[in-house]
């Protein structure tokens, strides 16, 4: 395709939320051809301006398999490969107990956390194959380590990002494909600042740090690391 094979093409789900933004400027830093994925390229276009020849918009609904497909398939005309994919779209929401919880409440957040990501994968792990490698970074949650009180949803979803990224990793460790994830307490961002104004956001994880360790979990230097959930939780 006429790309420099040194530079990596890094897919970023959720590309318009804080974090997405955040791992999208850190990979920008380093070099990286773009791939945004947002549900609605206004949207993208508000975020990030316009697309330049290093950064493609890829506007699709994540629950849609036929949508994430025609996006990767986008992609890789653009830059012939994807090196990295950082699964970030998700969402949180406070629930009832969990004898109270509807069917409408589940698949609100397995489908946000969890079907997302599996339509991802689906869509960018076979052309990893065929490239001999790459790496996934999904985003669990530090509460998926121990049950909540009123969000149990919440936690059993994410519970299910860290148990797949278990199993992919041990299905992929022999293709040269690295799958870990993140599991980030409170984030900053202006929501959860509005959310919590008597809270300390100082305590919290600041977009930028979490970006930095997306970014070392798609570098060489963590091709040792297969199966992984770490726990990123700032200062609290």
């Amino acid at each position: 395709m006429g790309m420099d094979p040194r530079v990596l093409t890094v897919t970023v789900t959720g590309a318009t939320g804080n974090l997405g933004r955040a791992v999208a400027a850190a990979f920008r830093e380093r070099g990286a051809n773009l791939v945004l994925v947002g549900h609605r390229r206004e949207a993208l276009v508000a975020a990030y301006g316009r697309e330049d020849p290093r950064c493609l918009f890829a506007p699709a609904d994540l629950l849609d398999r036929a949508q994430v497909d025609a996006a990767i398939h986008t992609a890789l005309e653009r830059f012939g490969r994807i090196d990295v994919l950082c699964n970030i779209a998700g969402g949180f929401r406070m629930g009832s107990p969990v004898h109270e919880a509807t069917n409408g409440d589940v698949d609100f957040l397995f489908d946000i956390n969890v079907r997302t990501m599996l339509n991802a994968v689906r869509a960018v792990v076979p052309h990893m194959i065929v490239a001999g490698g790459g790496r996934i970074v999904n985003v669990g949650a530090y509460a998926a380590l121990k049950g909540v009180a009123k969000m149990g949803p919440y936690c059993a979803a994410k519970s299910a990002v860290i148990r797949l990224t278990e199993s992919m990793a041990a299905e992929l460790r022999e293709r040269n494909i690295n799958v870990n994830c993140v599991l980030p307490t409170i984030i900053d961002t202006p929501e959860n600042r509005a959310a919590m104004p008597d809270a300390d956001p100082a305590r919290w994880v600041a977009p930028a740090d979490l970006a930095k360790v997306f970014a070392f979990l798609a570098s060489d230097d963590a091709r040792a690391i297969h199966g992984a959930a770490i726990p990123v939780s700032g200062l609290s």
